[in-house]
């Protein structure tokens, strides 16, 4: 996991060098900056090495081409096999993005499996690309007549920019051939088709399930997994210990975090102890938010109410994993594919309605959850990874009827009892990997089943001075008086924040 930077006919290495350098924070092992000799492009590169860690230094630069990248090719032994381990000259997962361009095939692109964000440049073109959910981030802007692409918002603060844009998910820019949207999230099933076996279907996607999670685990350091005690992140602990006792590597290392005494901290400790892992826990008061604020809304890179509170616990969480991996699993995604948001039980009577909300919804994760996801734990230096993101996971599961995800049933009753359950389905299938009032336990989003929220308000009361309830029209206005403190151009990182609220009206 790394941050990367291209200037692209802007001749200026030690503004490559200065912009890196805000971003250090997402790879401190190696920080390059190099350029293609008799080519208008210079490259920075920081490195969290992950895979490849002896000789997977980056920028990558073979005969006319370079590259930058950011993030995990998981499919890197295949495509190796594939293009010729003769070709390849590090051990870099990265490296496969090269030699696919090389290979000349008309959709080489869509054979990475993984999650990235990458420029790679010759000595005439430019090529940009994202993933296809937008897990990992890759911004671009102007500057004269040229280009400059970096992985978060903050490298160009300063540079006295108009404007700048995020590459959209699963989508190419080549300076030759112009944009191509190479990637489109599969519309998601409404109703069951007479006929449809369950039971067999549960159990299909337990068997992707298990697939994804392995494929996510691969690398040369020890993976983690958070912690939080919901279905989603116990799922994929569950899985991943299964995974790493196959392998004969000890039991999995989990990270819990919350107020004293708090539901998530409960939960997830008989989780831990109910799949054997090797867990951590850290309780985190008010002061804590108080004197962790600013850092928490700088490398957010947003003032909104929603995703300030939710990055708060994810800080602490990261900070408590990195101490002892460089890699954790987190359960984000499972909401959107399974229906796991409250606001979902409106769409309970529509399912074609529901599936059309979480088709959208998984279109607009890379500007609200996953951005929350990667800044806070690249802040700490951590690569968090999404096995329910997983292409094949995805595409399994919008296949899956909106109506067995969100359903008016008592999952264990024969018939309906009028109680809607969210994520039904993913319940179903993975009932016997917890204790079964925790596979049914009511979802609480996670800055409320950490305690952040009841922290939060007496962290505010501190630092505003004010005795009385502090609203939410007030907490945002403090959020974005601290970030535009952050920022020479907070107008800029302003304008390109994403907003929970926002993303729901649009719905």
């Amino acid at each position: 996991m790394c941050g990367l930077v291209c200037l692209w006919n802007v001749g200026d290495e030690a503004l490559a060098a200065r912009m890196i350098d805000k971003i250090a924070h997402r790879g401190p092992d190696a920080v390059q900056v190099a350029r293609l000799e008799n080519a208008p492009v210079i490259m920075a590169h920081c490195r969290l090495s992950i895979i490849g860690p002896q000789d997977g230094a980056q920028p990558i630069s073979q005969g006319p081409d370079i590259l930058v990248a950011n993030g995990e090719i998981y499919n890197h032994a295949d495509l190796r096999a594939i293009l010729g381990e003769s070709a390849f000259e590090t051990a870099s997962d990265c490296e496969t993005i090269l030699h696919l361009f090389r290979s000349n095939a008309l959709r080489w692109i869509d054979r990475l499996d993984g999650m990235f964000a990458f420029v790679l440049a010759t000595r005439e073109r430019i090529i940009a690309d994202r993933d296809p959910l937008g897990i990992k981030p890759l911004y671009v802007a102007r500057i004269g007549k040229g280009l400059a692409f970096a992985s978060e918002l903050k490298a160009f603060d300063g540079l006295g920019l108009t404007a700048i844009e995020a590459i959209p998910p699963g989508t190419l820019y080549d300076s030759r051939d112009g944009w191509r949207q190479w990637y489109r999230t599969p519309q998601g099933a409404a109703k069951a088709e007479p006929g449809l076996d369950v039971d067999a279907t549960a159990r299909e996607l337990r068997l992707v399930l298990e697939e994804a999670v392995a494929k996510w685990m691969v690398a040369d350091v020890e993976v983690g997994s958070f912690l939080s005690g919901g279905l989603d992140s116990s799922i994929i602990a569950a899985l991943a210990q299964k995974v790493r006792k196959k392998a004969g590597k000890g039991s999995l290392k989990t990270f819990a975090v919350g107020t004293e005494g708090s539901p998530d901290l409960v939960a997830a400790k008989r989780v831990a102890e109910h799949i054997g892992s090797d867990h951590r826990e850290y309780a985190f008061t008010a002061r804590d938010l108080v004197e962790n604020l600013p850092h928490v809304i700088y490398h957010l890179e947003s003032a909104d109410v929603d995703l300030v509170r939710s990055a708060i616990p994810t800080l602490f969480a990261a900070r408590l994993a990195r101490r002892e991996v460089k890699a954790v699993l987190t359960g984000e995604g499972a909401d959107e594919l399974f229906a796991g948001y409250t606001y979902h039980h409106a769409y309970v009577d529509d399912p074609r309605a529901l599936a059309d909300e979480l088709t959208r919804s998984l279109g607009t994760m890379h500007n609200i959850n996953l951005q929350r996801v990667d800044r806070i734990t690249m802040a700490e230096s951590l690569e968090a990874r999404t096995p329910f993101l997983d292409r094949n996971l995805i595409d399994f599961a919008q296949s899956v009827p909106a109506a067995l995800k969100l359903c008016r049933t008592d999952p264990n009753a024969v018939e309906s009892t009028g109680t809607t359950t969210e994520k039904w389905f993913l319940r179903k299938a993975c009932a016997d990997l917890l204790p079964e009032d925790l596979v049914w336990r009511k979802k609480a989003q996670f800055d409320e089943g950490s305690g952040t929220v009841a922290a939060l308000r007496e962290a505010l009361r501190m630092l505003t001075g004010e005795s009385g309830e502090i609203g939410r029209a007030r907490e945002g206005a403090l959020y974005e008086e601290i970030l535009r403190g952050c920022f020479v151009d907070p107008d800029l990182i302003l304008a390109n924040a994403g907003q929970w609220e926002a993303d729901r009206v649009a719905a």
